[in-house]
């Protein structure tokens, strides 16, 4: 029976909406696949590869080191979520299996997965597309923001958002675009009573 309640109908994910998106995903069991800085340089370059391929907005993201928060806004152009990530994920899973191969197959291990039918591979990223939400306002938007950037503090990885060199942290607090841009020309003021960290 459904809710009579607005506030507990659930919202579908629409890829034809221009809501903007907060999605997160995962390495392969959640393994600390992102704890060393080139992994993380590899992720970054993929991002702006894909945002360059796609043409969504991104407006926060911060690289844990087992799993990454985004949050993009499709913007105007024709937009497929599940094309975009594609694009990311699977140069990130490239670069690693080529590297591990190539430097350390022992570590091959490490990236095996098997699939419900039996079969093997090595995986870098979780099987399936994580978790994918649209934001509808401009306090759910700055909320989000806000989340993505503690992330790292509330691990205990650092002190402070802006000590974090993997997240937008500080291109929100320098206005910086390293080490990538954010589309702050797109991203929805904070609303009125919204006071920002930082």
């Amino acid at each position: 029976m459904a809710s009579s309640d607005p506030s507990r109908v659930r919202r579908t994910r629409d890829d034809s909406a221009s809501d903007a998106r907060f999605i997160t995903f995962s390495c392969t069991q959640r393994k600390p696949f992102l704890s060393k800085d080139r992994t993380r340089t590899w992720f970054v370059e993929a991002l702006e590869r894909s945002r360059r391929t796609h043409g969504f907005h991104l407006w926060a993201w911060v690289i844990m080191p087992e799993h990454v928060h985004l949050l993009l806004w499709p913007g105007s152009a024709p937009f497929r979520l599940a094309d975009a990530l594609y694009t990311l994920k699977k140069s990130v899973s490239n670069r690693a299996l080529s590297f591990v191969r190539n430097n350390t197959p022992q570590f091959l291990d490490a990236m095996a997965d098997i699939d419900e039918r039996g079969r093997g591979s090595h995986r870098f990223w979780q099987r399936g597309g994580g978790y994918d939400r649209n934001t509808y306002t401009a306090r759910e938007i700055w909320e989000k923001i806000d989340y993505i950037h503690a992330n790292p503090v509330q691990r205990g990885l650092c002190e402070h958002p802006t000590d974090w060199p993997w997240s937008s942290a500080k291109a929100f607090a320098m206005r910086s675009s390293e080490p990538i841009a954010i589309d702050f020309d797109s991203l929805p003021p904070p609303p009125p009573g919204y006071h920002p960290p930082f």
